[in-house]
């Protein structure tokens, strides 16, 4: 045995808008034994496996289509106006668990948009929240992962600026004053939930107290993957695991300080498999 000294970060595991999602789906899973899910309710293929065993179906869009008079949740992503007209044509009932914070984007980038502004937002192509973003814009709006994707020489000289509710504000803020410094006048709404952001901050300060970091999140994960890189950005002995199964006991040596942490979809039960299986090394 190395007398290894385990610790897990406390702020890490599910933001409240995936607790609120996983939450609305066990409720029903208890009462009807099954109910079918518009994506991947957390990009966790553990959590999610754990749900599909509860009767959680994953679905697409494409079988959407040819779904009806069932029950179907949307997650916290949140979803484009299609899909609601979509649930009222094939008469699906939707729970909607989408993030309170994302409905509130949503509904401020269709007013802004309803007023004729030149809509930008700072997010992942292709990603569930953008696309549901897009989606109150008629997918007018123009998406962008980084400032280079932009010709900063013909933008419109007044531009609305949004983010993604997951991305670094830090990056935000930067990409927010390139625009201004090239003569761009810029409505900037900072959008980012600081549930997610702040994590930042404090895996730094989390990964300074410990000889090693087992970071564990899906691999799907966006934010899981920023916030690996912060925490081994911070100390150069981080691990990145989706599952207890792939944690090797020569990352450690004897007395270590280890420290567990996760993504804003890494479930608190994962990390703490995670943990019983250091202490057995």
């Amino acid at each position: 045995m190395k007398n290894l000294h385990v610790q897990i970060d406390m702020h890490s595991g599910f933001c409240f808008g995936v607790v609120y999602a996983i939450e609305m789906a066990e409720d029903i899973l208890d009462e009807s034994g099954h109910l079918y899910c518009l994506g991947d309710i957390v990009h966790n293929d553990e959590e999610v496996n754990r749900l599909k065993r509860k009767g959680l179906k994953i679905i697409d869009h494409e079988v959407l289509k040819d779904l009806r008079d069932e029950n179907v949740l949307i997650r916290a992503h949140g979803e484009p106006p299609t899909t609601y007209e979509l649930a009222i044509k094939n008469n699906l009932t939707l729970i909607d668990a989408s993030c309170p914070v994302v409905l509130k984007l949503q509904h401020r980038i269709k007013n802004s948009f309803d007023k004729g502004d030149s809509i930008y937002i700072y997010g992942k192509h292709a990603h569930a929240e953008v696309i549901g973003l897009l989606g109150q814009t008629n997918n007018e709006a123009v998406v962008f992962q980084d400032i280079s994707e932009l010709d900063l020489e013909t933008l419109p000289k007044n531009i609305t600026l949004y983010s993604q509710t997951t991305k670094s504000t830090d990056k935000f803020y930067e990409i927010n004053g390139i625009l201004k410094d090239n003569g761009i006048t810029v409505n900037t709404n900072d959008t980012i939930c600081r549930q997610v952001s702040n994590r930042d901050k404090e895996l730094r300060d989390f990964a300074t107290k410990f000889d090693k970091i087992v970071f564990v999140s899906g691999t799907k994960s966006s934010n899981g993957k920023v916030l690996f890189n912060v925490c081994k950005d911070t100390n150069p002995n981080t691990y990145f695991v989706s599952n207890s199964d792939q944690i090797e006991s020569d990352w450690f040596t004897e007395n270590d300080q280890v420290g567990i942490c996760g993504a804003t979809s890494t479930p608190m039960w994962l990390m703490e498999q995670v943990k019983e299986r250091i202490l057995t090394f």
